[in-house]
């Protein structure tokens, strides 16, 4: 056997086949990807990123307000997280052997669980629908009942259990039969009790702002679920896979509400830097113990990567990165400044709807102008496909002013902003400078904007 070490450079097969991006996802992966982006005008190529930014080969800077459906919290590569990730692969720890217990998942655990002190216990996975797939099956198995309460528009995940408590009709279809669960109207009390009268109810899985339309749980909603839930021996689940780790304003958006505490708390996405993927399962101690309940069920639950070490020494570096940068507290303070800007425009642009959310996570919604001559160019849109007009304002966001949005769900005339939680005035000051130049774009009632909103209609219409 040859010493040699086998002849592999990443670098190199990067720089000389890098160039085919395009051509390989349509050949090997999802064929509707580039083909999707290249009707956008998204089919762009970014050769390096750092914190909030993107940078082509041609050294133009682009704005990142999506941040990986919010999996960058901290943006980029950032260096505390990069010299964890390196450290943890030097130390070559005696990882995954499945029969020993390393410290680093039980100093996460206690990290995480510092900033929800009624909850006990985690469960490592390694995403955000498998952190939602264990909250139902402990749901299910703690309390002896079956069936899990949901929300109409809900997300929380695509496998085939959380796909069940998914309320967007869009990924159901074709996918039946999935699990015997409801679903209700977000903040609707009357149904809740209605459905927990039938006694066969686990729980509510629910996200405090639904990242559809952006969509937060009205006032006093979250404590009355839970107060029903516990009177009928079922369980609270916040969704906060999205939502969790600052994204609000607060360390977690159910705490927006005083008096709330989950019985399980789902946490994903920024816990991973952006580097390893990650999920957490975050639950009270008699949860824990029911599933958990003999040395004959030790792994009745387990993630076969769950608690590796690269995901948990991410996920610690993020947590220590938050609290030495008050990233919470930037992002409250300067989500607060985004929301006013973007709302003191509503009244001078008859399209604009209303601006909503909190933190950085904002949803901008678009509505029937009052003018004749724009009305009826709405009404074309809206004629071949709802949702068509959100994404005439993402296409140039990104085309003319190279910000990188997204709308806020099929069908759905609002934008969503989830930008890294870092970014200060700034970026403010450059996405509000933008979407104000679109704006004035849309209103004039010419330019490319409607042009490509023509093209976007002879689109729908063929596709459907």
């Amino acid at each position: 056997m040859k010493d040699e070490q086998p002849d592999f450079d990443l670098t190199r097969l990067i720089e000389e086949r890098g160039a085919e991006r395009y051509e390989l996802h349509t050949r090997h992966l999802n064929h509707q990807l580039p083909r999707m982006l290249h009707t956008l005008g998204f089919d762009k190529v970014y050769e390096r990123a750092e914190g909030a930014h993107f940078w082509d080969a041609e050294g133009n800077d682009y704005l990142d307000m999506l941040a990986g459906f919010g999996v960058m919290g901290l943006g980029r590569h950032h260096p505390v997280v990069r010299k964890a990730l390196h450290d943890v692969l030097d130390a070559s720890l005696a990882d995954l052997t499945r029969f020993d217990c390393q410290p680093l998942p039980g100093l996460l655990a206690e990290k995480l669980l510092a900033h929800s002190p009624h909850l006990d216990r985690v469960f490592f996975g390694n995403s955000g629908t498998e952190a939602v797939e264990t909250a139902l099956k402990f749901a299910r198995y703690a309390t002896g009942k079956p069936r899990i309460l949901y929300c109409d528009h809900a997300f929380h995940g695509l496998t085939t259990g959380s796909l069940s408590v998914n309320g967007e009709k869009g990924f159901r279809d074709g996918f039946a039969p999935l699990l015997p669960d409801t679903a209700i109207a977000l903040g609707d009390l009357d149904a809740l009790r209605r459905e927990l009268k039938r006694g066969d109810v686990a729980g509510l899985v629910v996200e405090p702002i639904q990242g559809k339309g952006v969509h937060a749980s009205p006032p006093g909603f979250l404590r009355e679920a839970q107060e029903l839930l516990h009177r009928h021996k079922a369980v609270l689940i916040a969704d906060e896979v999205q939502t969790g780790l600052g994204r609000t304003g607060d360390f977690y958006a159910y705490q927006h509400e005083e008096g709330v505490e989950p019985d399980l708390l789902c946490v994903a996405k920024a816990l991973s830097g952006g580097y390893v993927p990650v999920g957490a399962t975050l639950g009270k101690d008699w949860i824990f113990k029911r599933v958990y309940s003999s040395m004959d069920r030790v792994l009745v639950h387990s993630a076969s990567f769950g608690s590796n070490a690269q995901a948990m020494a991410a996920g610690l570096a993020v947590l220590a990165v938050m609290e030495q940068e008050e990233t919470v507290a930037n992002a409250r303070r300067t989500g607060d400044l985004l929301r006013e800007r973007l709302a003191a425009l509503v009244g001078r642009y008859e399209l604009l709807h209303e601006v909503r959310g909190r933190g950085l996570m904002i949803g901008i919604e678009f509505g029937r102008p009052s003018s004749l001559k724009l009305r009826s160019r709405w009404t074309m849109l809206q004629a071949a496909r709802k949702g068509l007009f959100a994404q005439m304002v993402v296409v140039p966001l990104l085309q003319k002013h190279r910000i990188l949005t997204q709308v806020s769900g099929d069908h759905l005339e609002v934008i969503k902003l989830i930008p890294p939680l870092v970014i200060g005035e700034p970026e403010v000051d450059r996405f509000v400078t933008a979407f104000t130049a679109v704006m004035d774009d849309a209103h004039s009632g010419g330019g490319l904007m409607w042009d490509f909103g023509r093209t976007l209609v002879k689109q729908a219409v063929a596709n459907r």
